[in-house]
């Protein structure tokens, strides 16, 4: 039995059979432009180690980071607000494996904490490390605040952790 009935599939199998392949790693450096939102939002967090996000004027949400148009609504949102620099983790791992952080292009030490944070105002969450790595003292509904660099520089990386708060 032919496993390609059509002459078009037979042509595209014998050229993929005798296509030559060449295996290279292609380094290249590139520049995300963040937008007037992501703009406002990393130019606070460094200038004045504040959190802001936007309001929806019909649902009320307040997205942060910041978006343009509300995800439910999808009315433009324009109302900036500030919210943390506390929260509530609604998720959160110890990660154990080493692997090279793509913020910096370097090995990142293990064990470290990851969470899902919540800030307080927020109606979407934040992902970042935390500074705790004993599984038995984290929990989801937990609070924390964020610690920011002495020395920012407009990046999520402004935040070095989120500290666990006491109860």
């Amino acid at each position: 039995m032919d496993r390609h009935p059509h002459p078009e599939s037979r042509e595209a199998v014998s050229r993929e059979e005798t296509t030559l392949r060449v295996p290279f790693l292609l380094d290249m450096e590139y520049r995300y432009a963040v937008g007037q939102y992501g703009r406002r939002f990393f130019t606070e967090l460094r200038d004045r180690a504040r959190l802001m996000g936007v309001r929806c004027p019909e649902c009320e949400r307040v997205y942060v980071p910041p978006r343009p148009v509300c995800g439910i609504c999808y009315r433009e949102l324009h109302e900036w607000v500030e919210v943390g620099p506390e929260g509530t983790i609604v998720g959160w791992t110890v990660v154990r494996i080493p692997f090279i952080d793509p913020m910096t292009g370097e090995q990142r030490p293990v064990p470290y904490g990851f969470a899902i944070i919540r800030l307080d105002g927020a109606a979407t969450c934040l992902y970042h490390f935390l500074d705790e790595t004993d599984e038995r003292k984290i929990r989801v509904g937990q609070r924390v605040r964020a610690v920011f660099r002495e020395k920012r520089e407009g990046s999520l990386r402004d935040i070095l952790h989120f500290r666990l708060l006491e109860e």
